[in-house]
């Protein structure tokens, strides 16, 4: 490791992991976190303590295939981005893994610096043995072909005010987002849901994806579902009591400049 006086060293760090286990990402008292695991470890190796911001606030057993962190610390010394992956690995749980370490300009920021995030939804139309923690099964006929139109449709600038939970930690927060593509695929017995946003509200995938399920089923219509992305109240419509598992949820990936 090379010598130094002391400097700010920042990396960014891609990072995939099983949510099951954790009550979300964000660090929280007496509560198990991937941010509060990551941290443990980075200041476990590092011998000081650590500033770690991620790109997205997953949710409680929300998992990710490339969550994104920027991890900065004052150090006398740097170790390599390959040393930090390794070191962090053999401390962390089996079911968080540093994909990739990389030196970042010291003004980098995991969160503020990202263009958009993509999750994914995984939605089974069969018993699966094996993926049962990461997809939800419904077990009803779904006519796909609605819920990609009805998908479509959430591309471009919309009030979110009724796929929102509301969020203590960001009481004003506005409702408005800008969805840059959304789409329905099937891969086999798998439907999966893709969205790609500036970001997102709290719950808000999990909201879509479970009136999505409901317009699949055929019980609600698609002017419904554009009622609801209209932003006008539907009392009618229980989108709170729709909300899909966090089973099925993933942040694919973070896209920056």
């Amino acid at each position: 490791m090379k010598k130094d006086a002391g400097i700010i060293h920042n990396w960014k760090l891609t990072i995939e992991y099983d949510g099951g286990r954790y009550s979300g990402w964000q660090e929280q008292t007496n509560a198990r976190t991937i941010q509060g695991e990551l941290k443990r470890a980075a200041s476990e190796f590092l011998h000081t303590e650590v500033d770690l911001q991620g790109a997205g606030r997953t949710d409680a057993g929300v998992h990710a295939l490339a969550q994104v962190a920027s991890l900065r610390a004052k150090l006398k010394f740097s170790p390599s981005p390959a040393e930090l992956a390794d070191a962090l690995n053999s401390l962390l749980p089996a079911d968080i893994a540093i994909v990739r370490a990389e030196r970042a300009d010291p003004r980098f920021h995991a969160r503020h610096d990202a263009e958009t995030r993509t999750y994914r939804y995984q939605i089974s139309t069969r018993k699966t043995a094996f993926a049962k923690r990461y997809v939800w099964w419904i077990k009803e006929p779904l006519d796909v072909a609605a819920m990609a139109r009805a998908a479509r449709s959430l591309e471009g600038r919309h009030d979110f005010v009724n796929f929102r939970a509301p969020d203590p930690a960001r009481p004003a927060e506005s409702t408005l987002v800008v969805v840059d593509s959304a789409r329905i695929e099937t891969e086999a017995s798998l439907i999966l849901f893709r969205i790609e946003a500036s970001h997102f509200l709290w719950r808000m995938v999990r909201r879509l994806t479970g009136v999505l399920v409901r317009l699949g089923k055929g019980e609600i219509t698609e002017a419904d579902f554009a009622e609801l992305l209209a932003a006008k109240k539907r009392t009618d419509l229980d989108v709170a009591a729709w909300t899909a598992p966090s089973s099925g949820l993933l942040l694919e990936s973070v896209r920056y400049k």
